[in-house]
């Protein structure tokens, strides 16, 4: 609490309420073209926020920075094809949110190009909301592809391993505890166990470059 910055929340709170919505309500959709109408009937199919953010997930978000929001769920013997499906709708969430990069990098280069970045608070404010908008979802993106559980990524890793359950459930249980710990010990030593900024430096430096942005 002592760290706290409320500016910075007002300028990361659009992007994290606009890249979360977005993943959720993709990997939702994609489950329901899938042949699964369960986050069809729970109302996931939707971009209103309300209806994938989690209120302990957001707090967590804005104090610590980490957090979550709503899993959605789905059933898997509904799906066509099982096997491919599940990938499918791990990789829609993170592909979704480094889309939304993409496209808001692309319009950002454009505004950049007509409007002075720092020619008033205004116009520095709006800019530094965009930046921060483009960092989160790629950090969505990249983080979401990390093989641990409950993240995106380990359904690429883990997946195949579901024919020994034993395994795979320890597996589960214990790399969502690993992650989680992880997550703590970042928060509360200052110390990135998961340093994954490079990264996300890097496509969102280069993507900007690319479409022009100076």
């Amino acid at each position: 609490m002592e760290n706290f910055d409320l500016t910075r929340v007002i300028k990361f709170l659009p992007g994290i309420i606009i890249g979360l919505t977005v993943h959720e309500f993709c990997h939702a959709w994609v489950a329901h073209i899938c042949g699964d109408s369960t986050s069809k009937d729970q109302g996931r199919v939707t971009l209103n926020p309300l209806k994938h953010i989690d209120l302990l997930g957001f707090i967590f978000l804005i104090f610590a920075g980490f957090g979550w929001a709503k899993p959605v769920q789905f059933n898997e013997q509904n799906l066509r094809n099982p096997k491919t499906d599940v990938i499918k709708i791990a990789l829609a969430g993170p592909l979704s949110n480094a889309v939304l990069a993409m496209i808001i990098s692309i319009l950002f280069s454009v505004y950049s190009s007509v409007m002075p970045i720092y020619s008033g608070y205004g116009s520095q404010l709006f800019s530094e909301v965009f930046l921060y908008t483009i960092y989160i979802n790629w950090g969505l993106f990249i983080f979401n592809l990390i093989p641990l559980p409950p993240l995106d990524g380990s359904h690429l890793l883990l997946y195949p391993l579901r024919k020994y359950p034993v395994f795979y459930d320890s597996l589960y249980k214990y790399g969502s505890l690993l992650l989680f710990g992880l997550l703590i010990a970042t928060a509360v030593t200052k110390i990135n166990f998961l340093p994954i900024m490079p990264a996300i430096r890097f496509l969102a430096e280069g993507f900007l470059s690319l479409v022009g942005y100076q």
